[in-house]
């Protein structure tokens, strides 16, 4: 039994596109009362396939196939069209491929050496020249030598303090940035691959770490995982601070 549709009003509608030449849906709006073969002749920008090897499929908002659009010559308000369904574009053009237009080992890249490069006036890098941004950024020499400075003294004072911390001590480790004051160990002070500067290595009485005593593959300390951490030395305090009762009850451990 033929299918029979209501009478074309003038309207839009907004549809999603999608196609078996590409992975990437789009949404277009379009008028009703445009044909069958105009819409094909529209979407032959949006698919990259030819409008004489479209069949156009229309889904409905679950992904249900209602009808193939196959009559060029009917208005696409024809179709029970309603905001939201998909247009599937079939192409039957046996040398085409899903996905060609996403391969992008197939586009000619254009090429430029660094000395051509730099030889333009109109590229992100003669911008940064020009305004003196990033490594460009001129330098005041008094401002680099308070601030080469200021960094040595901190560095001294950072060993300084780290030099009073002996391995084996209690501790408590009070971050303001990242509470509560934990209380562990001393597992490890001196400096570190991950990072510059002086650092200790702190045995959590709690599981309240981020690792196990190791950092990017190197092991500094041995402790269960989250129960170590890694803090500077003006965050830690040596003293007897024995372990803390967590008032467990008999029937909870």
């Amino acid at each position: 039994m033929a299918q029979e549709f209501s009478v074309v009003t003038s309207s839009y509608v907004n549809l999603q596109i999608t196609s078996t030449l590409n992975n990437f849906p789009s949404e277009k709006r379009f008028q009703k009362d445009v044909t069958i073969g105009a819409l094909k002749s529209k979407l032959e920008l949006v698919t990259g396939s030819a409008s004489s090897a479209m069949e156009l499929q229309l889904f409905n908002k679950e992904g249900q196939l209602v009808v193939v659009m196959n009559d060029n010559d009917k208005m696409l308000g024809f179709y029970p069209v309603e905001d939201g369904m998909r247009i599937h574009v079939q192409d039957s053009d046996p040398n085409r491929l899903r996905g060609e237009f996403e391969d992008l080992s197939k586009v000619e890249k254009y090429e430029i050496t660094d000395e051509d490069y730099a030889k333009r006036t109109d590229s992100v890098l003669a911008f940064k020249k020009k305004h003196k941004i990033g490594q460009f950024k001129e330098v005041d020499p008094e401002e680099a030598s308070k601030q080469a400075a200021l960094k040595e003294a901190k560095e001294a004072e950072e060993e300084r303090i780290a030099g009073a911390i002996e391995v084996g001590a209690r501790c408590e480790v009070n971050m303001p940035s990242a509470p509560p004051v934990k209380r562990g160990t001393v597992m490890f002070v001196g400096k570190t691959d991950f990072k510059p500067g002086f650092w200790i290595g702190v045995k959590y009485d709690e599981p309240l770490g981020k690792n196990d005593g190791s950092v990017q593959g190197k092991r500094y300390f041995e402790c269960r995982p989250k129960y170590g951490g890694f803090v500077k030395p003006q965050f830690v305090t040596v003293g007897d601070f024995p372990e803390e009762d967590l008032d467990l009850d008999d029937d909870e451990m």
